[in-house]
């Protein structure tokens, strides 16, 4: 049995949810965003609650979808509501990031700036020149985003310069030893 498809998936104040032909949309105060849903899995609204089930519980890979469908749903539910944030810092001397004509610029201690293009429905904000906040509604394009910005200079370990994500801790070498 999954742990997390078992439990259902609240619906908060403020968003509409309609399950049709497979899709599940949900409406919000941040937009709106629709989910296909695959055919091994029964999607069921009761008030403000959806329960996802497999069609077989004896078939591996209808288990394997009942739980990543129950996350896919929640993100989806959330995303309209609250909406996902993802911070990144950024270390080192003359590292820094502005907002330019909705184009994110870097200057990582290359050659040349790094033009970043920002789509449509996410927002990238600098409070900071050493900080960059990225937010929108779908999780899986903001993770995408922190990330493609992360990999034009993730952190190294002798003295920590790069880019990192808030939460994430570098693990530090020691230098050469004379």
């Amino acid at each position: 049995m999954s742990r997390v498809g078992k439990y259902p998936v609240s619906i908060p104040e403020g968003v509409a949810v309609t399950i049709d032909n497979n899709i599940v949309k949900a409406k919000g105060k941040l937009g709106e965003l629709s989910l296909q849903l695959t055919p091994l899995v029964t999607v069921e609204k009761h008030d403000n609650l959806i329960q996802v089930n497999p069609v077989d519980k004896d078939e591996k890979k209808s288990r394997m979808m009942w739980g990543t469908t129950k996350r896919l749903i929640e993100n989806i539910v959330k995303g309209v509501s609250q909406g996902f944030v993802r911070n990144l810092e950024i270390n080192g001397v003359g590292f820094k990031a502005a907002i330019q004509d909705k184009v994110l610029v870097l200057n990582l201690g290359f050659s040349h700036e790094i033009r970043y293009p920002i789509p449509q429905d996410i927002a990238i904000v600098c409070p900071k020149p050493t900080a960059i906040t990225i937010s929108g509604t779908n999780k899986e394009k903001v993770g995408k985003i922190a990330s493609d910005i992360r990999g034009y200079k993730p952190p190294e370990p002798y003295k920590g310069k790069g880019i990192k994500y808030d939460d994430e801790v570098v693990l530090r070498k020691e230098g050469k030893k004379k």
